[in-house]
């Protein structure tokens, strides 16, 4: 199926759509979802010029001709478009590779992922089928937004085929810590695929953060702030706390207060009942998905440990709990389900009384009227999940507290905690505090409750889901229009063949070339970034054109760039200007140094590379540089920074200044620097075209003292004072090689 559309549109996309199917007898009826990622995007979706993308619930299996036909113009009265799923792919993608591998490593349940290959196999062939589809419906100015875990590989595979799209990505779970997500062995293919994405949102900071930890980490991407810093791109992380449809909940629990008998619901009436038989009863409410990561046994626990801590509470509270049946078939959900049927049933053995039960135990699906009922008559909701990515439960019980009376208990481990601060907060696992804290909310008096409740209401009313959505809709927009700013800098093909024309029509050229990151990559070990024949070639062909002279300029010492170039004459700068080798003449001082600084400098150096591991020193002739590109990212940069206040007292005293470059500090004479050698090499020389091209913070300084009519370039998308960037070395040696080719 394909909607061309003439305008632009919001492509929404999820594992599954907003709408459920249902066939009979070759019928086919579908009835909006409700609750969930259908609900907090229910704005985005009707109010724009929008699709949504996802399985449909029905395998292909199922499926005829004409019952296929049915599902899409089904589907397409509410601008839903199906993705064809076979059931091999449900078991490999969704209850495979998503559910017994993704879901319990992200929620910190190592023991419970499985790395199986054949599932990975089709989790990316299904996140294939997804971006086959979005393409087809897809045209360069429409926004995407990718919606959680099962489609993490899905914004580069659109990438790939649309560079230049606008694309969100929203992970509704925890992004785990770097330690835990390291196990992972397709670590590296997912961060790709993820970062395919021009935004990147998370419910809390702290996802965020062990994103960015993974990034830096795993992929050695440059971090600046919350941006991750690409070759072509810089892509946006930032984090946005999910809220809920307030008014609507709001508004239930109103009607529901208000219902007369003959309205009320059969579950209502029940609790009713019971309150009138037991007008000091306590009802303390708990609902959940039934899974591992929610804590409903630990709670159980719990709570059989409060009623045996305090015997004054025994037929006074009554745990009202609700399941919802979740992923039945998977084993670890079968054994949880059996686990908490025998806790109930060995609770209420133990404690049961003739009128009184301590348990309430439902395993089903609610509607939404009954859940209202819960919420509203419940004077505690108790929700103590072990990891849990927002917890959207807590949230409605509040909004549902029309008189702003009720007590709620939140896991400390949920994203809602960080929002949810005048909650009772606890940490799951301490059966002792969650006791003790149930005693305090059965014990609260009603003015703190509302004072509480009155705060958290205010804060959950104002950031609802849909200022979540417009919130993130923003951000994109503000990250896409960054993301055209810094492109149009980019030496594109246009600006390329200006450039070449000049260089063409050139009487006399001047070229400056830095070396580590513009004409070779990075290594790991310095000394591995020898040039390879290629490059050689490259050089060649530019160095021997009379009419060009081409200097390598580069802030590494002496001794490595004549072991590697001197047999070549070309004219070679080192050290930042310390050093020249003008074609075949000897190697001649540019400016009076001394290095009799070293002995106060190196053995401060020496301390911090022994406490850095990874760390190494460069000692060159007139400068030292502390190298920090193997070590642990954070440790580095902390480490850099201590390096510097450590010795700026002493650097005023030997005329020194601090360089620094791509995760290395150089120490070195004050004002020797790149610009500065550049433009000796003007004097008595008439050039109608000068060049300069480099990667590094250092470069900058050429960039700035060279001549204004100087085409100035920078490898990598970085800030700069340069005319263009290219993104990589590859990209400046297609440059170089034009160059030869003019």
């Amino acid at each position: 199926m394909n909607l061309d559309q003439s305008i632009s549109k919001t492509i929404i996309i999820s594992n599954r759509l907003p709408v459920q199917l249902e066939i009979d007898k070759n019928d086919l009826t579908a009835t909006p979802s409700v609750g969930g990622l259908a609900t907090g995007m229910k704005s985005v979706h009707r109010d724009s010029n929008s699709i949504w993308i996802g399985w449909s619930g029905l395998i292909d299996e199922e499926l005829n001709s004409e019952l296929e036909l049915k599902v899409v113009n089904s589907l397409k009265k509410h601008k839903c478009i199906p993705v064809n799923l076979t059931k091999n792919d449900i078991n490999g993608f969704y209850f495979g590779f998503s559910n017994k591998t993704i879901w319990p490593l992200f929620h910190y349940f190592m023991e419970y992922a499985e790395f199986e290959k054949p599932d990975w196999e089709i989790y990316k062939k299904v996140n294939k089928k997804f971006a086959d589809v979005v393409l087809k419906n897809l045209k360069d100015n429409d926004t995407i937004w990718i919606h959680d875990y099962q489609l993490l590989l899905l914004p580069q595979l659109i990438r790939e085929k649309k560079p230049n799209v606008k694309i969100g990505f929203f992970l509704h779970i925890p992004f785990p810590s770097y330690e835990v997500f390291r196990i992972f062995p397709w670590r590296e293919e997912v961060l790709k695929g993820m970062l395919g994405a021009d935004l990147l949102g998370f419910h809390t900071y702290e996802y965020e953060r062990h994103f960015l930890s993974s990034v830096q980490r795993l992929l050695g991407h440059t971090l600046e702030f919350n941006n991750v810093i690409l070759e072509d791109r810089n892509v946006c992380v930032d984090s946005f706390p999910m809220g809920i449809d307030y008014n609507k909940f709001a508004d239930a629990a109103k009607a529901n207060n208000k219902l007369k008998e003959k309205d009320k619901s059969d579950v209502q009436i029940q609790i009713d009942k019971h309150l009138i038989e037991s007008p000091d009863a306590k009802l303390i409410l708990s609902i959940d998905r039934l899974d591992y990561t929610k804590g409903i046994s630990k709670r159980l626990l719990a709570f059989e440990y409060f009623l045996e801590k305090y015997p004054q509470f025994k037929g006074k509270v009554r745990l009202v709990m609700l399941a919802v049946p979740s992923r039945s078939n998977v084993p670890q959900y079968q054994l949880l389900k059996n686990e908490i049927d025998q806790l109930v049933g060995r609770i209420n053995g133990k404690f049961a009384e003739i009128s009184w039960t301590p348990i309430w135990y439902f395993y089903r699906s609610f509607p939404f009227d009954n859940l209202i009922d819960l919420y509203t008559s419940c004077d505690i909701a108790l929700l103590t999940p072990l990891r849990d990515g927002m917890n959207l439960v807590a949230k409605e019980y509040i909004a549902c507290r029309e008189n702003r009376s009720g007590v709620l208990i939140l896991s400390e481990m949920t994203g809602a905690s960080l929002e949810m601060s005048e909650t009772l907060l606890i940490n799951p696992n301490n059966f002792e505090e969650v006791s003790d804290t149930l005693k305090i909310a059965l014990e609260m008096d009603e003015d703190e409750q509302i004072e509480r409740n009155k705060a958290l209401q205010k804060r959950l009313k104002r950031y609802n889901v849909e200022r979540w959505a417009s919130d993130f809709i923003e951000s994109l927009n503000e990250a896409t229009s960054k993301q055209h700013e810094d492109k149009i800098k980019k030496l594109t093909e246009s600006p390329k063949k200006t450039l070449l024309n000049k260089y063409r029509k050139a009487k006399k050229r001047l070229l400056f070339f830095d070396y580590d990151g513009t004409l070779a990559p990075f290594e790991k070990i310095p000394e591995n970034a020898k040039p390879t024949e290629a490059i050689f070639k490259l050089l060649d062909k530019v160095h021997n054109d009379p009419k060009t002279d081409l200097i390598l300029i580069t802030g590494r010492d002496k001794y490595t760039f004549n072991k590697w170039f001197a047999h070549k004459n070309y004219t070679l700068i080192t050290e930042h200007g310390a050093w020249l080798k003008d074609g075949e003449k000897e190697w001649e001082m540019l400016e009076a140094l001394n290095n009799d600084w070293f002995g106060v400098i190196l053995p401060i150096l020496e301390r911090f590379m022994d406490r850095t591991p990874g760390s190494l020193i460069e000692e060159k002739a007139f400068s030292l540089a502390w190298h920090y590109r193997n070590t642990d990212p954070d440790l580095g940069q902390r480490r850099a920074n201590e390096l510097q206040g450590t010795i700026q007292s002493l650097i005023a005293n030997h005329n020194l200044e601090i360089l620094e470059g791509d995760k290395v500090l150089e120490i070195k004479i004050s004002g020797v620097n790149k610009g500065r050698s550049a433009n000796k090499m003007l004097l008595n020389k008439n050039y109608d075209f000068i060049f300069a091209i480099g990667d590094d913070w250092t470069d900058e300084f050429m960039f700035k003292e060279l001549p204004d009519t100087t085409h100035t370039v920078k490898v990598g998308l970085k800030k700069t004072i340069a005319n263009y960037y290219v993104e990589n070395t590859k990209q400046v040696h297609q440059l170089l090689s034009e160059f030869g080719n003019s």
